[in-house]
């Protein structure tokens, strides 16, 4: 049930940002991602589901330049 809280809340939050007009919202959309990971990398886990583990790690990978492109020193 928390997982389940866990992947709706932040996954729906993350997106929700960003497409959002705010630019700072839009900042925080790959953290806010991020910080649902764990519960699908749980959900996995205890499910035995290897197909949702790999997209697990892609999203990460994802959220993770998401970050690195919203974040870093403007040039």
């Amino acid at each position: 049930m928390i997982t389940q809280f866990g992947l709706a809340f932040f996954g729906l939050t993350a997106v929700w940002l960003s497409m959002g007009h705010s630019l700072r919202g839009r900042r925080w959309a790959p953290i806010v991602g991020l910080c649902g990971q764990p519960f699908w990398a749980a959900h996995a886990i205890s499910a035995n589901a290897w197909g949702i583990g790999l997209t697990c790690a892609a999203f990460t990978l994802v959220y993770i330049r998401g970050a690195w492109v919203q974040w870093r020193p403007a040039r």
